[in-house]
């Protein structure tokens, strides 16, 4: 079986990139835009296998020398683009791992390929100098943008490369994939798929990393017991979530997920869509004392919060005014 057909959802994308294959119609640069954790770099190297794999077919076959040297990082004409600052690609990154080594022909393929995650990193210099291989690139190139923020990439970049946009895998497929390949239980993988919502790599990461369980054990708790909390206590327990200041939107997921579920019962009254079924009777306690505009209120609280940590207003600031929030509409 093929590398596209163990990619999990994504259709449009996989069909679209087969369909350059079979017309042999294949862009010099392409954009690969999602949420981290999305299939990016998955997504990449299937596409990346098919074009060199040696059978020359739609799918890379896995066999053949070009595959296995792919599939152990060893491909002479697949080039992952790395950088040393962790929030930044410089203009020598750009310069030594791409523009010095494009004029090299292939050695054994018929492209030469470079990928290059979190493409969003790339610093004005270093965009206008991979713009110019993008501009007049030797017809046996092809170049890989993988970012999670198409925004930052300059519009003369945008207008020479192909746009792919990943969408949201459907929740029942998320669900599907964590049993059969993780074999986790139906209940869990019902927390993690929405947890996910539609982000594959978040929901996996849910599925087997123990951290994530208990930051959402944590998260659980906190929302839980807010209403009857007093301010210096609640106050107390917001600069406790300093430790999960790098996986806040995650920590932040958990309380949305926690109130949709609150949500859907007050409006049903019906147990069957909830997705922490093993806290119903908390859920159901919650759904009578608090008012819709209340719900509403704290949904809308969690995305202004997710809003005001992007632009790096005060951590501590930002969860205080949130969690005050919640207990005043819990």
């Amino acid at each position: 079986m093929g590398d596209f057909q163990n990619i999990t959802g994504l259709k449009y994308v996989k069909s679209y990139l087969q369909k350059a294959i079979e017309l042999d119609r294949i862009s010099h640069a392409y954009i690969f835009s999602a949420d981290q954790g999305c299939g990016k770099r998955t997504m990449a190297m299937a596409f990346a296998k098919a074009l060199q794999c040696e059978r020359q077919e739609l799918d890379a076959c896995g066999e053949c020398t070009s595959c296995r040297q792919a599939e152990s990082n060893n491909h002479p004409d697949i080039i992952w683009v790395t950088h040393e600052k962790p929030n930044t690609i410089s203009i020598d990154e750009i310069r030594e791992q791409v523009n010095r080594t494009v004029p090299v022909k292939p050695y054994r393929g018929k492209y030469k390929i470079y990928i290059i995650p979190d493409a969003q990193m790339m610093t004005l210099q270093a965009q206008n100098a991979i713009l110019k291989t993008i501009e007049e690139p030797p017809e046996y190139v092809v170049i890989l943008l993988l970012t999670s923020n198409e925004t930052q990439l300059l519009p003369t970049i945008h207008s020479r490369c192909v746009m792919l946009r990943f969408r949201p895998i459907k929740t029942e497929l998320v669900k599907n994939y964590l049993m059969e390949h993780f074999e986790i239980p139906d209940y869990k993988a019902d927390i993690c798929a929405a947890f996910g919502q539609g982000n594959i790599g978040k929901a996996i990461r849910l599925a087997t990393d123990e951290k994530f369980e208990a930051m959402k054990d944590e998260a659980l708790a906190l929302v839980k017991s807010c209403k009857d909390m007093r301010i210096p206590d609640l106050i107390d327990s917001m600069k406790q979530l300093t430790e999960y200041k790098i996986n806040i939107d995650d920590y932040l997921d958990f309380v949305m997920v926690w109130y949709r579920d609150v949500l859907l019962f007050k409006a049903t009254r019906d147990l069957n869509g909830v997705i922490f079924k093993e806290e119903t009777s908390t859920i159901m306690r919650q759904a009578d004392t608090c008012a819709y505009d209340g719900i509403e209120s704290i949904i809308k609280a969690l995305g202004v919060a997710k809003e005001r940590l992007a632009a790096n207003v005060s951590f501590e600031l930002t969860m205080e005014l949130l969690f005050l929030t919640i207990k005043e509409n819990s």
